[in-house]
């Protein structure tokens, strides 16, 4: 009978390779080695922040860096370091940025990033170091793209910030003008961008202001005695008639020229044939005649008749309307008594009240047109004749006098006019429209326009404006484009005030 094995004998046995080790012990290990790896890691990453030194004596940064070195094609930039500066970050590693030079708390120096070294985590063609050289529309090749906000932040490819917008693209001969702006085709388009060319011309700018005509005060006569006396008769003469000069107005008479003139006459005959030893006594008289303001023309008859005249005519001392009549038949009139008032129409004066703002640009001499509300369509033009030396405290204007001619008697003394007054440089200056002029209240600013999408915001020093052009005297020269439509929107579009920022003056290094 055949014996039965032992239990034992029908258990199940490991099955195990030839000299070898359980599968489960083995993954035991390999976790066990994965764990002193990182922990290896760990510490050589915090001996790297610490410039803790490696066994060999170097520290584990400069052999990280020698290492990466030794492996090109695996570091965030290829080739050389091109481009402007981007900004810095901290030599260890650590995740501090600077825009501007830095030092760390140990005094370390940040790392300089320029622009093909910025790391980009978005999906990168495999030829990037070729699309960052690529050649642009104007066949000018593009070194890389830039924050469209101005944010140190730059691209080797075409991409968009947070909110969408394209970075912009800097080509070669740009990369350190930062005074430059660039704007899609299709945003100019959009937006309706204009350019006109800087010329040289005539800016005026005429100050409009209201104006009345008066009397040229030097034109003005009056017919009055200087003794008592009557009129016998006045010429049909009446206040607004003209009269011609030595035209008769009116006979009187006077006892006091009346005996004054008989004196004369006395001297006169008396004087006769005795030579010269009279002529005192003669000139006497008739300067008492003269002092009575008797006409040359009645002393030229008493010498020729040798006769006292019983009345006098008196006459018009020049041309002119007569203002003012005063004298009837019969009447007493008395020493200073105005008889007549006559003036000299042919030349006026027109007084116009100039705003305070405007008084430096009115000078004496310049040219003015004058419009009359009861002559449409007609000008007159005349020229200031004096600015008068004070201001009225309640208007805020100067009274300025433009001396008018008027020798067809057309104008009349009260009528209302409109004065231009030409203001502003009278030969030929570089000038643009109004449009293209931003005053950001401490300075003015143009942009010009250089092709191609690009502008280029710069300060200028401006002059006199006037009929829609301002004069610039220092910025822009003559036939240079320059933005006179939609600059707003340069502004929105392609970050201005960055631009406009990069032209101040850097401020002073600290010691």
């Amino acid at each position: 009978m055949d014996r039965m094995p032992p239990p034992h004998d029908f258990e199940p046995h490991e099955h195990r390779p030839s000299g070898g080790k359980p599968a489960s012990r083995r993954i035991l290990v390999a976790i066990l080695l994965l764990l002193a790896l990182g922990t290896g890691a760990w510490l050589g990453f915090r001996a790297g922040q610490h410039g803790l030194a490696l066994p060999g004596g170097t520290a584990f940064s400069s052999w990280a860096e020698d290492w990466l070195a030794a492996r090109p094609g695996e570091t965030g930039s290829a080739g050389a370091a091109t481009g402007p500066v981007a900004y810095y970050h901290d030599p260890d590693g650590k995740p501090f940025y600077s825009a501007e030079p830095k030092k760390t708390p140990e005094g370390r120096d940040y790392v300089a990033v320029r622009a093909n070294e910025d790391v980009s985590f978005d999906d990168k063609p495999k030829d990037s170091a070729a699309s960052g050289a690529a050649a642009g529309p104007n066949g000018k090749r593009i070194l890389y793209y830039r924050n469209p906000m101005g944010l140190p932040d730059t691209s080797l490819v075409p991409k968009k910030d947070s909110m969408g917008m394209d970075y912009i693209a800097v080509y070669e001969g740009e990369a350190e003008d930062g005074s430059t702006v660039t704007v899609s085709p299709g945003r100019l388009q959009r937006t309706g961008v204009r350019s006109e060319a800087a010329e040289r011309r005539v800016v005026t700018r005429p100050v409009r202001v209201p104006g009345t005509l008066k009397l040229d005060e030097r034109r003005v006569a009056l017919i009055s005695l200087r003794s008592e006396a009557f009129i016998e008769k006045v010429e049909s003469v009446t206040t607004g008639d003209r009269v011609r000069a030595g035209q008769p107005l009116l006979r009187l008479y006077s006892p006091e020229i009346a005996a004054a003139s008989a004196q004369y006459l006395s001297v006169l005959n008396e004087g006769a044939g005795t030579g010269g030893g009279r002529a005192a006594v003669v000139e006497g008289a008739r300067q008492r005649l003269e002092n009575l303001n008797v006409p040359p023309a009645v002393l030229t008859e008493i010498e020729r008749t040798r006769k006292v005249p019983t009345t006098i005519t008196w006459s018009a001392p020049g041309d002119g309307i007569v203002l003012e009549r005063n004298a009837t038949d019969g009447m007493r009139a008395m020493p200073g008594d105005v008889l007549f008032r006559i003036a000299d129409v042919s030349s006026l004066w027109v007084l116009a009240d100039v705003p305070e703002h405007d008084l430096g640009v009115v000078r004496p001499g310049q040219a003015v047109t004058i419009r009359l509300r009861s002559l449409p369509g007609e000008t007159f033009t005349g020229k200031i004749g004096l600015i008068y030396p004070q201001v009225n405290p309640e208007t805020r204007t100067a009274r300025v006098r433009i001396e008018l001619p008027n020798p067809d008697g057309l104008l009349l003394p009260d009528m209302y006019a409109d004065v231009e007054i030409a203001t502003g440089a009278g030969k030929p200056v570089v000038a643009v429209p109004d449009s293209a002029l931003i005053d950001t209240g401490t300075r003015q600013v143009v942009i010009v326009d250089k092709g191609e999408g690009r502008f280029e915001p710069r300060q200028v020093k401006v002059g006199v404006s006037g009929n829609g052009f301002v004069q610039i005297r220092e910025g822009v020269e003559p036939g240079e484009q320059v933005v006179v439509s939609a600059n707003f929107l340069i502004d929105a579009e392609s970050n201005l005030k960055a631009a406009l920022q990069s032209m101040a003056a850097p401020a002073e290094e600290k010691p």
